[in-house]
């Protein structure tokens, strides 16, 4: 049994079946074999590099002492050449200590969900601290073979972050699980983005996302767009910006063979199971609190929350929201289309 995590709403994160997912959506990207290996010897041991995910782009550099960067087969696809960066986050292998005034904001449970069941690991993995505008994030590794830890020195004013981990011995991964989704985060709330739990489609120049937490039918969702030839953005987790020429859609890797998508948003939909098709219209306050319940998000300060409200009032004020009953099968499909 294979399993994979994520990035729950509200902060705490889960293990989820994975080795029941839908082949057509997941289909292996065919790779050139000799290619792939060419990256991976490129790509192995670093100084320095930069990945470029829904649209960031954000650089790795380590410190004159700082180990070997390493990123995973998972951020392969995402490597850029470009010499500048939106963030440049320094790698540091010594110890680090938080210092004596900061305050723990946050703290993430890990939330194991196997088989449809949640259990709550009382084992210490992230947490979000405050020394005045300094945010500290600590974190262990979970799926790392060896036993580490991490801390995260940002700012939401600064694009300088410091990053040291230690234990890794001599190479790492910058960008390691739980840091990946960490980073990625507090750069959506940095730049007025969401994060979401949705999936995502594009057919025919629409932008289509259902968004719902687990249980409510993304995978399926996407699956039976899948089958209809729309290409599927992501099955799990998004990333919404507003480009200021519309809404835009991106992945984020998740899975090993996720590679760069992204598609104009040109409507919302909050999803549930249900008897038979059904659209409701969602305005207003409505439309963005069911969103909102919906979205990544650490609701540990006021200017947090409220640059979250701030851009879910303007992008559901631009783009149509719908609630979506649906029956798991081509009509909801064709429901959508008629409604376009």
């Amino acid at each position: 049994m294979y399993f994979y995590l994520t990035f729950p709403h509200l902060g705490g994160w889960e293990v989820k079946n994975h080795g029941k997912r839908n082949k057509s959506i997941r289909k292996k990207r065919s790779l050139d074999e000799s290619l792939n290996k060419k990256k991976k010897k490129t790509f192995n041991n670093m100084r320095n590099y930069n990945l470029n995910i829904a649209g960031y782009n954000i650089g790795f550099e380590a410190s004159a002492d700082g180990p070997e960067l390493k990123p995973s087969a998972r951020f392969l696809r995402n490597i850029n050449t470009d010499n500048g960066s939106d963030i440049l986050i320094r790698v540091h292998s010594e110890p680090f200590n938080l210092p004596k005034g900061a305050e723990r904001v946050f703290r993430a449970p890990y939330v194991e969900e196997i088989n449809g069941v949640q259990f709550n690991n009382e084992t210490n993995f992230w947490s979000v601290w405050k020394n005045h505008s300094e945010l500290y994030i600590w974190t262990i590794f979970p799926l790392s073979s060896t036993e580490k830890n991490a801390v995260l020195r940002f700012s939401l004013t600064s694009m300088e972050w410091d990053l040291w981990i230690y234990g890794s011995q001599e190479e790492t991964d910058p960008f390691e699980y739980p840091l990946d989704g960490l980073i990625l985060y507090y750069l959506t709330v940095i730049n007025g983005d969401i994060m979401i739990h949705a999936s995502g489609v594009n057919i025919a120049g629409h932008g289509y996302i259902f968004s719902g937490v687990s249980g409510k039918g993304k995978s399926t969702i996407a699956k039976l767009w899948d089958d209809s030839g729309a290409r599927v953005i992501h099955d799990d987790r998004l990333i919404l910006r507003n480009t200021g020429g519309g809404y835009r859609m991106f992945n984020t890797p998740v899975y090993n063979n996720d590679e760069p998508r992204e598609s104009i948003l040109t409507r919302i939909f909050i999803i549930e199971h249900g008897p038979e098709n059904m659209l409701v219209p969602l305005k207003g306050a409505s439309a963005v609190t069911q969103v909102m319940a919906n979205c990544i998000q650490h609701n540990w300060g006021s200017d947090i929350i409220a640059r979250l409200l701030g851009s879910l009032s303007i992008m559901c004020g631009t783009i149509p929201t719908s609630k979506l009953f649906f029956k798991p099968d081509r009509s909801v499909i064709d429901l959508i289309i008629e409604n376009e």
